[in-house]
């Protein structure tokens, strides 16, 4: 993908990655549109950065993105980039009963279906843009998992897996399909995670991830330096040692 001069939709987009994301793209000529399903932090992004187009989405609905998708196409002809960065990440343990299922279904239902939807809804879209591509968001969790929010760890190996899949797919229409895979980083994803001294902060995060980009315009994968000891876990044979360090508590 080019690092400028495309019509980029970020799903997510309101705080955390996501806005920080927005704003970067957008100061580098990027015309953004960052969708969310909260309306009061797009005002506040729209307030803040002008130029900024923002919508309401909700990636957990089936009929929501089928709704948005239309309309975004039709709003923006020329959107050829789309970051798939919502999600949602909650502890669960299983061992309490009874076990609600309402926080795994959540999660299934935006950080994995709705990557899946939203793009086979834009795709035909997508397939008549110069230059397009698509950017997923799995996590350092996709490689090790936590053991206190396994659904999270499982959508986003599931994220990891359908990337390499979908790029394959994709490979002769020129799309790239390139993988995001943060470590923790300071948001407030989940409580205590901004002030977390383990987490990477924000600002550095995103500012390596940009160049890593603009270095890998293609992919496959952008991981900055602090999420290969989960990355590379498995493929350096140091995968026990990396979980039993990441759920020592357990």
């Amino acid at each position: 993908m080019n690092i400028s001069g495309n019509t980029l939709l970020i799903t997510g987009g309101g705080t955390g990655i996501g806005r920080a994301l927005a704003e970067h793209f957008h100061a580098r000529g990027n015309r953004v549109i960052v969708a969310g399903r909260r309306a009061e932090p797009l005002k506040a992004l729209a307030r803040d950065v002008p130029g900024i187009s923002t919508a309401l989405l909700d990636v957990s609905d089936a009929a929501d993105i089928a709704r948005f998708a239309a309309t975004v196409a039709a709003d923006y002809p020329t959107l050829n980039v789309v970051i798939h960065n919502a999600g949602i990440m909650r502890a669960e343990d299983m061992t309490v009963q009874p076990y609600d299922l309402n926080d795994a279904e959540a999660m299934i239902a935006t950080n994995l279906l709705g990557p899946i939807r939203l793009t086979a809804a834009l795709l035909p879209h997508l397939r008549k843009q110069p230059n397009a591509a698509i950017l997923t968001v799995s996590s350092g969790l996709a490689f090790v998992p936590l053991v206190a929010t396994p659904t999270y760890s499982a959508t986003k190996a599931a994220i990891h897996s359908w990337s390499q899949s979908l790029r394959t797919q994709l490979a002769d229409t020129g799309i790239d399909v390139i993988e995001i895979a943060p470590p923790a980083v300071a948001t407030d994803l989940m409580p205590g995670h901004a002030e977390n001294p383990n987490s990477m902060p924000l600002d550095a995060y995103i500012a390596e991830t940009m160049a890593l980009l603009e270095a890998n315009p293609h992919g496959p994968e952008n991981t900055v330096a602090r999420v290969k000891f989960l990355r590379d876990a498995e493929r350096e044979g140091r995968y026990d040692a990396v979980f039993t360090a990441l759920n020592q508590q357990h």
